[in-house]
């Protein structure tokens, strides 16, 4: 008769989550999950194949929880509130999903509801581009401010503001017939 399971894939997931998030990186060992949900570290390597296979379910996880917050958005400006918000919330999930270990499926999940919303604004023929435009400078955003690089003085949330104003203005604007999307540009 085999023996009862002590602990789930999600389980240990959600486990190794939280160490993450509690301690960094460094902090994440499966020793350290074992013994979070209960079994010694041998049993783990039952559900997960090794540390990088669990840091890779941990960014998929924390990539699928991002998705149903930014699904939930409205319009870039909410979008870029809440991919902010969801950063400052779990920063170091955050700095994971930037990394390999996160599925190009589970980014592309996350990543819909910014296309959609850019192409809503710019039309389906730039809205990857947009996307990536709106993406790039958030998650920017959010890391230098995660890392404490604003130290020049002013309020953080004005300069957010002020960026995502600016952002959503350059995607509204027309560009003229005269403007390749592919040329340098004006210096």
């Amino acid at each position: 008769m085999p023996a009862p399971e002590r602990t789930t894939l999600p389980e240990i997931v959600r486990a190794g989550r939280e160490i993450l998030e509690d301690g960094g990186p460094s902090s994440l060992t499966m020793q350290a999950v074992a013994s979070r949900v209960g079994v010694r570290a041998p049993s783990l390597y039952k559900r997960v194949q090794d540390r990088e296979a669990l840091l890779a379910l941990i960014a998929d996880a924390t990539v699928s929880e991002m998705s149903v917050r930014m699904a939930s958005a409205e319009g870039i400006a909410d979008l870029a509130r809440t991919y902010r918000a969801f950063a400052h919330e779990q920063p170091e999930g955050f700095r994971l999903t930037m990394t390999f270990a996160a599925s190009t499926e589970a980014l592309a999940r996350a990543s819909q509801p910014i296309i959609t919303a850019v192409g809503d604004l710019v039309g389906p023929g730039e809205a990857l581009e947009g996307a990536r435009l709106v993406t790039a400078w958030v998650n920017g955003f959010a890391t230098m401010e995660l890392a404490g690089a604003f130290r020049l003085g002013g309020d953080i949330e004005d300069a957010f503001e002020f960026g995502l104003k600016r952002i959503i203005a350059a995607l509204t604007s027309p560009v003229s017939d005269s403007q390749d999307r592919h040329s340098e540009p004006d210096r």
